[in-house]
């Protein structure tokens, strides 16, 4: 460390040029790789080992592309309270007409006994459409019509017509507050294998969400009767304005910029002392504000760069920028002010008190540098950590914020430093050097009001820590009160009415129709009359589960099964005389299950030759047999009931299972809850490796450098009460554990760590100047302690702005980026300086020095003084 230390501060003496130049080109190179960068999004990255996960890529693999079908559904409501009459029968009919002629008329998916377009006033279209009733002339005859042709309906479809009116209706005499249409689209198919060399599925999926998009806009301001509204909905609608999103990220962060540079300016302003000119000390506040910020975006230049080249398109050694590492660059932000102000202040008191630039420039990095170094390692270390997680998203969440910390070291100690000596050696030759302002940065207002904090120290060392330990303790008990949440719908900007449209669906049609749960039945013969009667008990016992939609007694569920039974049903309009005799002569019943021994290869493959487009949907083919089928579930668990539907639908799977095959149930929605448990979990572990490694590494740190290893726990125990203080936070502040508000120990690491190392450091050099513990504290309170409440109020207040945001997400990071640093500070000015003097009593009482005043020079190449 100190060899490191040494050789950088040589280099930037002796080259100041050679290191700038050398720090631009690598700039530059790695700013072209950082081009490259692609930014992902989706669970994946996660979870990619959960058989949830693994399953939904085997299902789109198998059975085409998860998104080739879209249900649009559209809300109907009426002021009056019914929906169920002429004017709402004359706003389906307008619907339909505009869906029909729109761009999305083409896509729509119809097949001969499942129409594209559904309403709630199903049953009158069909007998209309039937010939059995002429169109109704009044609100009184269409009740009739209705009443009459539901009971005439097939169980099935009956299910599908009340499900479709509201909670509140009334099927006796028939009416409801809102009703649905649910209208199937073919979405574009993302099979590129077929698609000319210039084909984009990306480019595809955001056209067909435009006309999507311009489609249900068409609607919301069609011509209706009065007193009625026609509300689309569907998540490509939800989130496709992308464009919302991307102008509000731009604005949010373009502001926290522009108070991090005010912050700056006011941290690093001079003001005059005698014989300094006003310009002089505006000129060195603008240009340390300007390095400092183009530090930081250096610094995440590099990070971006080497990330790409650790990634698939180079080393391998991480996949593509996903979610979790967009937070990064903010831990990179708080991290590059505080190295810089800590470097600028330092070097700005050494030139104060009269030596020359270079020896200024030469101590700082000895001192800050020792301390900054020590920091780095740690932090990164702790970061890295992240590596024995399970989750590929932290694993590369821990290495880029690892590369990104050596790389704020790394340009804070040549860039800057090499800056400045090249501007000042030129000024100090001229004689414009103004000594007497830089020298007085410690009497400004932070450092005075700091400094003012050491009085806890001084007089109430004991009570102070006593009271931050019982702090802790109420963390903790905080702590076991969390809760996991996270909806995908906290990414979509407010006010939104398409929320509002959710939230009805939600509340008044359990869910709505948009949600389907896919269960892969796989490994293994599926032909096989015992895996069939398995798949069609299993389905059998859905009908008991909670938030299964049902058609009448039969759960609202697509197979193989129901495919052939509406082949072999007279009724159906896709009734098979062909086919029919093929499931007859296997013993197809009207329960599903076929005859014991029965030969079910040639009943599949008399389905496909029947219907080979829905067969290939449900079961698939390989080496002349069939190895997987899929179980398509139409649910209504959303968020909040997945886990547990996850659950039931794996009991109701059981007969399959008791098979030896596997049957997986995955959605969205339990891909989410599966991804929030793992990374509950990880971090748990993670969280307690890296405070544990940060530990080791300051404990041989300071046994080394000083002779006082338990110096290492001191510096690391106010860390751990941050976390505990973080979290405990959140049943105040109303937030629950998820991937945003997990930062919260990333940053309690990523900034503590450092924070507390600086005070640390600091104290060790002030107490061997000073007579006494308290005498010391004031001095490192002073001029260590300002220059993080000078960081610390830097990045939170530039990062709070994010509280304004209409996405929850960026505002719980707002609030969490802000109370954690805030507490970080807490415990670095407060609580690590009474343990600090506490320990400093414990060994005069013992009758030796604190401070090993030797060991400490030697490391710190303080020459006594």
């Amino acid at each position: 460390m100190k060899s490191l230390i040494g050789g950088l501060a040589r280099l930037v003496i002796r080259r100041p040029l050679t290191v700038l130049i050398s720090t631009l080109v690598v700039t530059g190179v790695l700013g072209f790789l950082s081009g490259q960068v692609v930014v992902t999004d989706g669970n994946e990255g996660f979870a990619p080992d959960a058989e949830e996960l693994v399953a939904a890529e085997e299902i789109t693999t198998l059975f085409g592309d998860e998104s080739s079908s879209s249900v649009l559904q559209v809300l109907i409501s009426a002021e009056d309270g019914d929906v169920v009459d002429l004017d709402g029968l004359a706003v389906v009919d307008e619907v339909s007409a505009i869906l029909e002629q729109s761009e999305l008329g083409p896509l729509l998916l119809s097949r001969p006994d499942e129409p594209a377009v559904i309403s709630y006033l199903l049953p009158v279209h069909q007998s209309i459409a039937m010939g059995q009733v002429e169109p109704p002339t009044s609100d009184i005859e269409l009740k009739e019509v209705y009443a009459s042709a539901l009971q005439s309906l097939p169980p099935e479809a009956a299910g599908i017509a009340q499900q479709l009116l509201s909670q509140d209706r009334d099927l006796a005499n028939p009416t409801a507050s809102k009703g649905l249409m649910l209208v199937f689209v073919s979405a574009p198919q993302f099979d590129d294998s077929t698609s000319t060399p210039d084909f984009d599925p990306a480019t595809e999926y955001e056209d067909f969400v435009e006309v999507e998009v311009e489609v249900a806009e068409r609607i919301r301001e069609a011509a209706l009767p009065a007193g009625y509204a026609a509300e689309p909905f569907s998540f490509e609608l939800i989130f496709g304005s992308g464009d919302e999103f991307e102008a509000e990220v731009g604005r949010l962060f373009g502001m926290a910029a522009g108070i991090i540079v005010l912050i700056l300016l006011f941290v690093y302003w001079m003001r005059p002392r005698s014989g300094d000119s006003r310009a002089a000390g505006v000129r060195r506040t603008f240009a340390d504000m300007l390095l400092t910020m183009a530090a930081i975006f250096m610094a995440i230049t590099w990070m971006q760069g080497i990330g790409v080249l650790f990634g698939p398109r180079y080393l391998g050694w991480i996949d593509d920028f996903g979610p979790m590492n967009q937070i990064v660059p903010i831990l990179l932000i708080g991290l590059g002010v505080d190295y810089a102000i800590h470097l600028t202040t330092r070097y700005r008191e050494e030139v104060g008190n009269g030596i020359t630039v270079p020896e200024s420039m030469q101590k700082a990095i000895h001192t800050v540098g020792i301390a900054l170094v020590l920091a780095t390692v740690t932090t990164a270390v702790g970061f890295l950590t992240n590596l024995v997680s399970p989750i590929p998203a932290l694993r590369d969440f821990g290495i880029l914020s690892a590369v990104g910390i050596v790389a704020s070291f790394l340009i804070m100690m040549s860039f800057v430093a090499a800056f400045r000596v090249l501007l000042d050696r030129r000024a100090e030759r001229g004689g414009r050097i103004p000594r007497e302002s830089m020298g007085a940065t410690r009497e400004r207002m932070l450092p005075t009001l700091i400094g003012r904090t050491a009085v806890l120290a001084e007089r109430a060392a004991v009570p102070t820590v006593v009271i931050a330990l019982l702090l802790g303790v109420a963390g903790f008990f905080g702590v076991t009160k969390l809760t996991t949440e996270f909806s995908i719908t906290d990414f979509v900007p407010r006010p939104n009415p398409l929320l509002e449209t959710f939230d009805t669906l939600t509340s008044d049609f359990a869910g709505g129709f948009g949600e389907t749960t896919d269960v892969l039945v796989a490994d293994g013969d599926i032909a096989t009359a015992e895996a069939h009667n398995a798949v069609a008990a299993s389905i059998a016992n859905l009908g008991g589960v909670p938030n299964i939609v049902m058609y009448g007694e039969f759960p609202a569920a697509e197979s193989p099964i129901s495919l052939i039974a509406a082949l072999t049903d007279p009724a159906s309009a896709r009734y098979d005389e062909s086919f029919s005799a093929v499931a007859e002569a296997a013993g197809f019943g009207r329960d599903g299950t076929v005859a014991p021994g029965a030969d079910v290869t040639a009943l599949y493959d008399a389905l496909y030759a029947a219907a080979p487009e829905d067969a290939s949907r449900l079961i698939h083919q390989a080496n002349g047999g069939y190895d997987a089928l899929l179980v398509s579930i139409t649910t209504q668990a959303g968020e909040p009931a997945a886990a547990a539907l996850a659950s039931d639908v794996r009991e109701a799977f059981t007969p399959v299972s008791d098979l030896e095959l596997r049957a997986v149930p995955t959605s969205d929605f339990i891909i989410t809850d599966v991804v929030i448990s793992a990374m509950s979990d990880s971090q748990l572990s993670s969280l307690v490796i890296a405070v544990i490694a940060a530990a080791l590494l300051l404990v041989i740190n300071f046994w080394v450098e000083s002779r006082r290893p338990f110096l290492g726990i001191i510096t690391i125990a106010p860390v751990a009460l941050v976390m505990l203080w973080a979290f405990g936070l959140f049943p105040v502040f109303g937030l629950a554990f998820g991937p945003v508000t997990a930062t919260v120990s990333a940053l309690a690491i990523g900034i503590g760590v450092p924070y507390m190392i600086h005070i640390t450091h600091r104290y060790q050099e002030d107490r061997i100047r000073c007579d006494s513990p308290e005498e010391a504290i004031r001095s490192t309170a002073s001029n260590t302690g300002g220059a993080l409440a000078g960081s610390a109020f830097t990045t939170i207040a530039g990062f709070g702005i994010l509280m304004t945001a209409s996405l929850v997400p960026f505002r719980q990071l707002g609030l969490v980026t802000a109370y954690t640093i805030l507490l970080a500070l807490v415990g670095a000015v407060l609580v690590l300086p009474s343990m600090l003097v506490l320990w400093d009593r414990w060994h005069r009482r013992r009758g030796e020095a604190a401070v090993d005043a030797e060991a400490v020079r030697h490391a710190m190449e303080l020459s006594g003084s």
